[in-house]
């Protein structure tokens, strides 16, 4: 017994649908009544939300008193995950739409999250500079200085963009960043976080560019959680883009307040276990947290998996400041990419999936995880790979291959194709269409990048012609949704939109959280009682803060 529960018996209620609808309305507490004060044995057990209690292993129940089993507070919302991390960023809610290439994270996507107090990133990786800066003018525009972010992806083969991404960013004034696919940290990375750093009249040191980082190795988001290389901060005094004061007052910050410990997910991933990957990265957190005593605690988000209610509560009970949803979001009608792929993706199933060449880092070997079923773009894509590594131009290819590639796979000549590649490099990197000029391997290698490239577009316009080289970013989690809500309105993708989708993972959440509390105590629930089903966005707005 916790304690003794009184009053107005039309305030209790019995069954086992009770128990389950008081369970899931997380506004109002759940008071698990058994015995009365007459010690009456066969008592139904009731439940109530409202009237007395007294807690407390020594309360005597009196007359018209029930014991009290089980008791779960209200959970709003609003207080899963870090409040630092919402207060930090200005938000309701620690649910974050990550950012997906090639505009997949649309305008729509950022906007729709933005609106219901999450935070949405635009997928800026992969896209021409003048589309980018039409997003930000757009995002600027509709949002009136409510926060969004946008997409900071590694470039190693095209260092130039990268740096003009940041150039577009500062001349914008784009205030956060999503980090992603870093293996070590850059130059332009460091010269966004800190630029027009200061010291405010309190004393604190204050960025106006926030990171939020995204990785999955410890030996990335160490370097992330560590103040900026002190080679970088010269060379910006030097280049004159910060002042001394400036890269002394960097000394005391992180490279990212926040780190997204990325497991097993679409696109870029290392493949590695939410269950281990998080716990891990908590620790680092805070090793370094003592290290170096930052004034604002450095904190852990999840992402990799997050597409069940289940999945984000475990995360929350984990430890994370917030959940960063990916996968499951391309799925939604807001998602920058075509029906088709929005009905592949919510028809597949958490084995169709499988690793292929990432067209970004081609040649050091990266893999990203993408849709296997229906499409064949992982076997082709893999296939070039393996030419790509055991020849050194095109002209050494075999002519029987050669030819195979130029009808099945490019349905062009490598003449045709390289002219493509020429044109596109000409105008975003020009030092790569040089290099490959020269070098007969890199040549190949920008060939091979291009349908890699294509591939992507074409699923995303969903041109007809080529659903069997579609390339379509997809983790294990889109499988796991798809089961979850099977036989659901969101069992199809026209029903999906990003909000109803983030709003069912952080509403199950709680209420699995109330449901672990009353286990916890003892309280034995039928499978029925504890089953989390999707509800439509007009059931979860009752439940907003």
């Amino acid at each position: 017994m916790l304690g003794a529960w009184s009053g107005h018996v039309a305030d209790v209620l019995t069954g086992a649908d009770a128990l389950r609808e008081t369970i899931a309305d997380i506004r109002r507490p759940v008071y698990v009544l058994g015995r009365d004060a007459a010690a009456q044995t066969g008592v139904r057990r009731a439940v109530a939300c409202r009237g007395e209690t007294r807690f407390g292993t020594d309360v005597r129940l009196y007359e018209g008193d029930r014991a009290i089993v089980g008791h779960a507070a209200p959970l709003r919302l609003d207080n899963l995950g870090d409040p630092n991390f919402r207060t930090a960023h200005r938000l309701r809610l620690a649910c974050v739409a990550g950012a997906m290439a090639n505009g997949i994270g649309s305008v729509e996507v950022v906007e729709a999250m933005c609106h219901a107090g999450m935070l949405g990133v635009f997928g800026a990786a992969g896209l021409p500079l003048r589309t980018v800066e039409a997003a930000i003018d757009h995002l600027t525009s509709s949002l009136s200085g409510a926060p969004f972010g946008f997409n900071l992806i590694h470039s190693p083969n095209e260092p130039d963009v990268e740096h003009g991404v940041v150039d577009l960013y500062l001349r914008h004034g784009v205030r956060l960043v999503e980090a992603s696919a870093y293996m070590r940290l850059t130059l332009p990375l460091i010269r966004y976080r800190v630029s027009g750093i200061y010291r405010d009249t309190d004393g604190r040191v204050v960025t106006p560019n926030r990171v939020i980082a995204k990785a999955s190795r410890v030996e990335v988001a160490t370097r992330f959680f560590s103040p900026p290389p002190e080679s970088f901060l010269q060379e910006l005094v030097a280049s004159g883009d910060i002042t001394e004061t400036q890269a002394r007052l960097a000394r005391e910050i992180p490279v990212a307040q926040d780190l997204t410990a990325e497991a097993d997910s679409g696109g870029h991933t290392d493949n590695r276990p939410a269950l281990g990957l998080l716990p891990t990265m908590i620790a680092l957190r805070d090793r370094i947290q003592r290290e170096y005593g930052y004034p604002e605690p450095l904190r852990i988000g999840a992402a990799g998996g997050i597409a069940t209610p289940h999945a984000a509560a475990a995360a929350f009970a984990m430890g994370a400041a917030y959940v960063l949803v990916g996968s499951v979001n391309q799925s939604c009608v807001e998602a920058g990419t075509s029906q088709a792929v929005r009905e592949m993706l919510a028809a597949s199933e958490q084995a169709d999936i499988a690793m292929a060449p990432a067209a970004d880092m081609f040649e050091m070997g990266v893999k990203v995880q993408v849709l296997k079923r229906g499409t064949m773009f992982a076997m082709r894509a893999g296939r070039l790979y393996e030419l790509y590594r055991a020849y050194d131009s095109i002209d050494e290819i075999p002519a029987d291959e050669r030819r195979k590639l130029e009808q099945t796979v490019f349905r062009m000549t490598f003449d045709e194709v390289l002219e493509e590649v020429r044109t596109y490099f000409l105008e975003r990197d020009p030092t790569q269409w040089e290099r490959a000029r020269v070098d007969p391997k890199h040549r190949m290698a920008l060939a091979f990048r291009w349908y890699l490239g294509q591939s992507s577009i074409w699923a995303n316009t969903g041109e007809p012609s080529r659903t069997l080289d579609y390339q379509i970013w997809c983790g294990p989690a889109m499988g796991a949704f798809n089961a979850w809500v099977q036989d659901s309105f969101l069992a199809e993708a026209r029903n999906r939109s990003v909000v109803t989708v983030s709003l069912n993972l952080l509403y199950g959440a709680a209420v699995l959280g109330r449901i672990q509390t009353l286990r916890s105590q003892g309280v034995i629930l039928s499978p029925e009682q504890q089953q989390v089903l999707p509800r439509t966005l007009s059931q979860l707005e009752m439940h907003l803060p």
